[in-house]
């Protein structure tokens, strides 16, 4: 049971943020346990490689083509270290009512072509 000073300040927040109390309890936590996953996927990023991921995002204006080639580069090794694709199956994952197959969490096993990747590399060859 939370204490006096937690039930005050849920409390507090609850009448700070409108729509907050017409959402049911249920989808707040869903929404903790996305942003916490969020989080630790943040932190893998070093304090300086994330100031530097908010500093070519706002030297690009949000759009790679205003960031140099090396800028891309960088910025797309900073992302791909702090894992999306294991992100979005995990959330995916997280709020699914049902369990998900192994290879929409987690994607196809490393090395494995499918039929997409060889119809992606036709396109841009």
């Amino acid at each position: 049971m939370p204490g006096p000073f937690t039930s005050h300040a849920i409390n507090h927040v609850s009448h700070r943020i409108p729509g907050l109390r017409r959402i049911p309890a249920a989808t707040l936590i869903e929404i903790a346990e996305v942003v916490l996953l969020a989080r630790e996927h943040l932190r893998r990023l070093e304090p300086d490689e994330r100031r530097r991921v908010v500093a070519l995002i706002r030297a690009g204006r949000g759009r790679r083509r205003n960031l140099s080639e090396r800028e891309r580069d960088e910025l797309a090794a900073l992302v791909a270290k702090a894992q999306p694709r294991l992100f979005a199956g995990l959330a995916a994952e997280q709020l699914s009512p049902f369990p998900l197959p192994r290879r929409v969490v987690y994607g196809p096993p490393r090395g494995q072509k499918g039929p997409v990747s060889a119809a992606w590399r036709r396109i841009r060859h």
